[in-house]
């Protein structure tokens, strides 16, 4: 599913994501503030990853048709908690 995620930097700490779901394309903007990405990443991974394994993280746990159009990485944490802290750290420790 990573591959097929299209992740487009649009500037302060905000991302376009398309998902492919059915045949369409699902758009939701992810942001993130300066720090929520330091409590995600102390190693200071980098963000584009960052926003790229957290929707890959929502798609496997959700139908991409039912993600919001706005995600804050803050309110994933938030929602999620150490599941997705725990498993965020553990994507972005392999290449």
């Amino acid at each position: 599913m990573t591959g097929d995620i299209g992740i487009e930097a649009l500037g302060d700490h905000e991302y376009l994501v398309s998902f492919p779901a059915a045949g369409e394309t699902v758009l939701s903007r992810f942001q993130a503030t300066d720090a929520t990405l330091e409590k995600l990443s102390p190693a200071r991974a980098d963000e584009q990853r960052i926003v790229a394994e957290t929707a890959v993280y929502l798609s496997e746990r959700q139908p991409t048709a039912d993600l919001p159009p706005m995600i804050d990485l803050d309110d994933v944490a938030a929602a999620y908690g150490d599941d997705y802290l725990e498993e965020l750290g553990r994507r972005l420790a392999t290449l």
